[in-house]
């Protein structure tokens, strides 16, 4: 998992420094967009050739260890 990882960055310079795809201007939170509306990891592979199948899996592990903390703030549904 560390190696899977190590795709995502978080650089200053790119996307206000949100966590993105081996430092490119696609972020985290756009991969898990498309994920939670329904897309397919092949419809998003075709879609964007530059991502790759460990991106995709990089991004579900950085996203499981982000909400698995020991406190988590509520989200006002809006």
């Amino acid at each position: 998992m560390e190696n899977l990882l190590s795709r995502i960055t978080i650089n200053p310079s790119v996307s206000s420094g949100r966590p993105s795809i081996r430092n490119m201007r696609f972020t985290v939170a756009q991969l898990l967009e498309l994920l939670a509306a329904g897309m397919t990891h092949e419809e998003i592979l075709a879609d964007f050739p530059y991502l790759e199948e460990e991106d995709i899996k990089a991004c579900l592990v950085y996203a499981s260890s982000m909400v698995n903390t020991k406190s988590i703030t509520p989200l006002n549904a809006a």
